[in-house]
Parts: C-alpha cells; structure tokens; sequence
C-alpha cells in the first residue's frame, strides 16, 4: 500500500486546482450557447454547487431565470428535476410516498415506496413562495439532511445535491413568504436584473430565430464530488477565518460597531454566514487558480452570502436604506 505524504498531496490538490480554472472557461463558453451575459450568475451558481450549498435565485418575470438553470444542469451530467411548486402541492408530491402492492407469487401486501422529484442531484424548486410552508418545509429539510423520511423510514438522497430555487419578488398576494429561519438554509441569494441593452438585441436575436442552443456535458457527478472534497481541503489562514467572523458579527445591531447597522437592523446573521463565507471565498479563490482564500475572496462573497440573513427594520424602509448599502458600509468599515 502506497501512502501519500502531505506534500504529495498538497502537490496534487494544487494541480486539481489548476485543471479546474482552465475548465472554468469551458463551462461559461458551454452556458453562454443558451443564455447571453449574466457570468457573474454563473460564477455564483458554480460557487454554490461546487461548495456544497443551495442558492436562491430572485428576479422578476421574464429573465430566464429557469431557462438558465436548465441550461447549467445540461452540462452537468448528473440527474436533473424540475417542481413547479403551487398552493395545492402537498409534501409528499415531492418526497414521495408509500403504496400499497401485492405480492403476485405469495399474494401477500406490502407497502412500497414511491420516490418523488425530490430524488434528482440538481432541483429547480420554480416559484418556491408559492406553496404552502410545510410543503416548503419538507424541502429545506431535504436540503439540509440530505434525506427523506417517510413513515420513519429515512432514505437518503445520493448526491450530489443541488437546490436551486426561484421567487418572484414582485408578485407577493397569494405567496408564503419563506421565514428568516428557512432562507438561512440557503447558501446564497442570487439576484437576477435586467439584462444590457446589447445583451438584450442578442437575446431577441437568438429567440426569435431558428437557433437552438446545444449545450455540452462538461463535468460528471464524480467530478462535482471530487471538487466538492478539494474545497473542504483548502486552506484558510486564521487571519481570513477571524475576517469572516468579525464580517458577519457586524451584522448584528447588538455587537456591532457600524452605525447604519444599529440604525436599521433588527437581526444580523448566524454563524452558518461564516461557514458560507469561507467555503465561497475558497470556491472563487480555486476558480481562479489559487489553491487558498483570501479576504478579498470573502469581500466578494458578502452580498450574496449576507443579503437573505440581514433583516431590516422599519426605519430602515422610511429613509430608503436597502440592505446592500448597509453590507457596503459593514466591508467599508473593516476595510478602513
């Protein structure tokens, strides 16, 4: 048996990393066949899934948003599920349930479980404010155990799992709004605008021809599974570890020495936005070539890792402050 010294493997990881940032290209040249512009999307739906987390994907009606996430599972060779969730979804229309069915040689009946959509590695959860909270419930909880339990009977997910949710923030009467508690299971809140005037006569362009997009395979589950591991081995200095820490800590009106922070935050974020920061710090830092995080890593990652944890108050809404300013007066502050 062969032992790998840690400068082998060290040696290795670095070499992973490197394969992994020439391929970064080819997966953005592979995406942009379907959807024009949005890389920085793109980049952070590779950061979530390479990190092992979930995103949240916000933005209003008709910017592709479901078209994108189909096209990114088409180059991913991995099981793919799309759940339009709507008020009469019940939770065992996603998890699955239990049937019962005879036996044909014994005659004897037994119940069988059914699987739901929710047994796929890449899940577009479409509109997910849009079903009631415990089917939003037995989602989140299949995000974070990574299993389903059914009769008392758990059955686990293989990954990888990735949940990729959608909501529309302007459509909200009939909606259940998801929780505080809940969102924060999300690693990142992407947001999706409207997209540049060239980029918008591109898309015109492509939609309303005979071109049709043909995406290729890039990477397999074996491959998301190995990156997955690399990020967990990669290295953060206790210096970038305590930046995180004291970015997230300043988001809390109670310790916090930001003043926009005491003015108009009611509650700031947990230390899963710590966990988060580091692990996307760590993605973006291999996708550019470097094997570890840096603080201008972290710096990048806050607004998604900390928008959908930060919640404001009234006050907040009467002087027109949003939460991205305050995240920007929160990095300025420790910057300075």
């Amino acid at each position: 048996m062969v032992t790998q010294t840690p400068n082998a493997t060290a040696s290795s990881d670095v070499e992973a990393v490197n394969r992994i940032h020439q391929s970064k290209d080819r997966i953005l040249a592979e995406i942009s066949k379907a959807i024009v512009g949005q890389k920085p999307v793109i980049e952070e739906l590779l950061i979530c899934l390479f990190a092992g987390g979930h995103a949240l994907l916000v933005g209003v009606p008709g910017l592709a948003k479901t078209t994108l996430i189909r096209t990114f599972s088409d180059i991913l060779d991995l099981k793919f599920r799309r759940i339009q969730f709507t008020p009469d979804l019940m939770p065992s229309d996603i998890t699955g349930t239990e049937v019962m069915q005879e036996d044909r040689s014994t005659g004897e009946r037994v119940f069988r479980f059914i699987q739901g959509p929710l047994f796929a590695n890449i899940i577009l959860a479409d509109e997910i404010n849009r079903t009631p909270p415990k089917t939003q419930a037995a989602l989140l909880e299949a995000m974070q155990e990574q299993r389903v339990t059914v009769s008392g009977v758990d059955y686990p997910i293989a990954p990888p799992f990735f949940v990729l949710a959608t909501q529309n923030p302007i459509e909200q009467e009939g909606t259940y709004p998801l929780p505080e508690a809940q969102l924060d299971r999300f690693m990142y809140q992407i947001n999706i605008d409207y997209p540049e005037v060239d980029d918008e006569v591109e898309i015109v362009k492509n939609t309303t021809s005979a071109y049709k997009a043909s995406p290729e395979k890039v990477l397999s589950g074996d491959e998301i599974l190995s990156i997955q591991d690399l990020v967990r081995r990669a290295p953060a200095s206790d210096q970038v570890i305590k930046y995180a820490v004291q970015l997230v800590k300043a988001t809390r009106p109670g310790t916090s020495e930001v003043e926009p922070v005491k003015r108009y935050v009611s509650w700031g974020a947990g230390p899963r936005a710590s966990q988060y920061l580091i692990l996307s710090g760590k993605v973006r830092a291999i996708l550019d070539g470097r094997y570890s995080v840096s603080e201008e890593d972290v710096r990048a990652c806050a607004a998604s890792t900390l928008r959908h944890r930060i919640m404001t108050n009234y006050r907040a809404e009467a002087d027109r402050v949003d939460v991205h300013q305050i995240i920007q007066e929160i990095v300025e502050s420790l910057s300075s």
